[in-house]
């Protein structure tokens, strides 16, 4: 990314933000290992009524700059019977919108029609591993992986714009390559990677390596060659990596970027894909992260910089989020870069920044380092020698 460019990007992130997640509850009927929202059956008391879903409405349509993309996802968004009224009044006050619903028996074609008639174009939802033993039995339900690519199926013949969210972990990571070419074969070109942090019921669930977090990143850059557009949550690190193969474009990046095995097992899936004529929009440049032209509102109203990080910044009933957004203490030192340890130091601190949730995850501190990044573990090493 440019320098000129990430100042631009960075300057707007400080009056709003570029995405806005509302968990508009917790209820949904999987059981997902690695549910960041530990989310359950029916819905906990204190969920934002229907007015209270308005006001906000209004909030994000006040905010200072340019107009968000409010993503309504939960929980199981489908599972608010006042989904479509939401979204309706949402759509009058000129907010661009995306959903993120749970595949379950609620989501039908009706449904998933009737929102595309109000104007929703966008949607997501999640497939975690290349076939029925991996996926089901991180999403608890058997038959859920057949389910999952009827409904990509049934979404793109309706004409929806289709992102598939994968959570990458230490026991599904070698099956990306599987995952990418069933999405190819399926009609999906947005391909969100999540890297997986300890928070919910994924604090149970081993995370990848920073070693071979690397590896996949590597991987994921070169996935850009096969028409997938290719974005990453809580793995800003992907960014540095993206600029460090671009700034090298003329060397083969396995003589210094030391890819390791898993890189030559995923290299290995991709090139049995057949190469995309058209490259890929590196929307993953868009310098996001925690805090920082992303923010979370909560089933109750509670603002936190990401659903990853369990920290609350204020109330959207007590307070505008627009003025929680632009005025937080640890949000202005979150986007000002004032970092600690290696991720301070780092010459890519504005471009990635690191994921603040998993850095509080593993220390508590919310500046501290990623440590799923290599070079925090790099600079670990160099200070003990």
């Amino acid at each position: 990314m440019k320098e000129e460019t990430l100042a631009r990007a960075l300057h707007r992130y400080e009056r709003s933000p570029h995405l806005v997640f509302w968990e508009t509850t917790k209820a949904c009927s999987l059981a997902c290992r690695h549910c960041r929202a530990s989310a359950q059956l029916g819905p906990l008391p204190g969920q934002l009524t229907t007015d209270e879903g308005r006001i906000l409405i209004d909030q994000i349509a006040a905010m200072d700059g340019p107009s968000p993309i409010v993503v309504f996802t939960g929980g199981d968004c489908f599972a608010r019977d006042d989904l479509s009224e939401l979204i309706a009044y949402a759509r009058s006050r000129g907010l661009r919108l995306g959903i993120a619903p749970s595949v379950t028996e609620r989501l039908t074609r009706e449904v998933l029609e009737e929102l595309f008639a109000l104007g929703v174009r966008s949607i997501s939802i999640s497939l975690d591993g290349s076939g029925p033993e991996s996926h089901d039995s991180l999403r608890g339900i058997p038959g859920h992986f057949d389910q999952t690519i009827a409904a990509l199926d049934m979404m793109r013949d309706i004409g929806y714009r289709v992102q598939v969210n994968t959570t990458v972990m230490k026991r599904n990571a070698r099956e990306l390559a599987d995952i990418l070419s069933l999405l190819r074969k399926s009609g999906v070109a947005i391909w969100e990677v999540f890297f997986l942090v300890g928070v919910g019921r994924g604090r149970d669930v081993q995370e990848v390596t920073p070693r071979d977090a690397e590896d996949i990143c590597h991987f994921l850059v070169d996935a850009t060659s096969y028409g997938m557009t290719v974005r990453t949550v809580e793995a800003p690190f992907f960014r540095r990596v993206q600029s460090e193969r671009a700034e090298r474009a003329n060397e083969d990046h396995r003589a210094y970027s030391g890819a390791g095995e898993l890189y030559d097992s995923l290299r290995e899936g991709l090139d049995r894909e057949t190469v995309s004529e058209h490259r890929a929009t590196h929307s993953a440049t868009l310098a996001t992260g925690d805090g920082r032209g992303v923010i979370f509102v909560g089933y109750d109203g509670e603002v936190h910089a990401s659903g990853f990080l369990p920290i609350p910044l204020g109330n959207v009933r007590t307070e505008s989020l627009g003025d929680i957004y632009s005025h937080n203490a640890l949000l202005t030192s979150i986007r000002a870069g004032s970092l600690e340890g290696a991720c301070g130091r780092c010459d890519y601190r504005r471009l990635c920044g690191g994921s603040r949730a998993r850095a509080f995850a593993n220390s508590g501190r919310v500046l501290g380092d990623d440590p799923c990044c290599i070079r925090t573990q790099t600079s670990l090493t160099l200070l003990q020698v």
